[in-house]
């Protein structure tokens, strides 16, 4: 997964096209570590979106103004648009972030 480290590159990437995935995650996060430890095939079986990451922490302006209060969080951007956005209360499993990525299939 790659890191998005400023606001100029975070904006790029979400005025893709294609969908992408981003997920908000910091350091001191437990939780963003338990994503990180099951994340990966997921991220293989759901390969027709590009996957990055950002630090809340880092770009606090980029969280604040897509409503990202609690992470882990992933959010789907296409055309520079929020398309969804998986709350962390709701990314604890496997089987939630499956469920939500399943369900966005067109």
């Amino acid at each position: 997964m790659k890191s998005i480290t400023t606001p100029e590159q975070f904006n790029d990437i979400i005025s893709s096209d294609n969908e992408v995935i981003v997920k908000f995650t910091a350091g001191w996060c437990p939780d963003c570590t338990r994503m990180d430890m099951f994340i990966d095939p997921i991220i293989e079986e759901y390969n027709q979106y590009t996957w990055y990451e950002v630090n809340r922490d880092e770009l606090p302006e980029i969280a604040e103004k897509y409503d990202v209060m609690g992470i882990p969080s992933l959010l789907i951007y296409q055309d520079s648009e929020k398309k969804a956005h998986l709350h962390s209360a709701n990314a604890k499993s496997p089987e939630q972030v499956t469920e939500f990525l399943q369900s966005q299939k067109g």
